[in-house]
């Protein structure tokens, strides 16, 4: 690991009246998986292969998203990568339209600083498909492909998540956020306390290597074709 000064860096978290920057002071210290070209090779790599499958799929995701619920077709939405430092997550739209604004509405089941409904009444019939699949994940390769994300990593925190952090959280922070790990393949939507997923990010740090980013991204594909742990 290597070790750099204090640094300062900024999430902006908004709401339906005013934006706010929140201001958190995050010690660096850089995982080594950061700076490995390897990693960062497979990384390319695999996002070029997944773009082009998600550009074969556009089209007929697009066509049945808008029979079911006519809307955008794209989901964004601000999250904390590397060291907090904030960066839009591209998802296929998996929920209505106006989802976010009727979050309050949906009970939590889950414990801590994340938000979990086995079966959100907002996802559509669309969007559940999507989510079996793994489908609704498939443009966060443009994320990998620009740097902000890895194919394996810590599961990517939003906003409000960091907001309200306790110190031993930002420890989650010191690789970048991924498309799979641990917590994808151990279970995913059925894991709901946020401590358990904490743990699973710093157990990710602690075995990283290149062989163990392969076998999860292994384990990813049984996961996805099994269809387990997303409702």
């Amino acid at each position: 690991m290597i070790s750099t000064p204090r640094l300062n860096f900024f999430c902006l978290s908004s709401s339906k009246h005013k934006v706010q920057a929140k201001k958190f002071h995050v010690h660096e210290l850089t995982h080594a998986s950061v700076y490995s070209k390897t990693k960062r090779i497979i990384d390319i790599f695999g996002a070029i292969v997944g773009l082009a499958i998600t550009a074969i799929l556009f089209i007929p995701i697009a066509i049945a998203m808008q029979l079911d619920d006519p809307g955008p077709v794209l989901y964004r939405q601000k999250r904390c990568g590397l060291n907090a430092k904030p960066f839009v997550i591209w998802k296929f739209r998996s929920m209505i339209v106006d989802a976010d604004q009727k979050q309050h509405l949906v009970p939590n089941q889950a414990q801590g600083q994340i938000f979990k409904n086995e079966c959100d009444p907002r996802v559509t019939r669309v969007g559940r498909f999507l989510r079996r699949t793994s489908l609704d994940e498939f443009p966060q390769f443009w994320n990998v492909l620009w740097g902000d994300m890895s194919l394996v990593g810590t599961r990517p925190p939003t906003v409000t998540e960091v907001a309200n952090y306790k110190p031993h959280h930002f420890s989650r922070l010191k690789v970048r956020p991924g498309l799979t790990g641990e917590w994808q393949v151990k279970g995913r939507s059925n894991i709901k306390n946020f401590e358990d997923i904490v743990q699973m990010d710093l157990d990710y740090q602690y075995k990283w290597s290149i062989q163990y980013d392969l076998f999860l991204i292994w384990q990813t594909v049984g996961v996805i074709f099994s269809r387990k742990g997303a409702c």
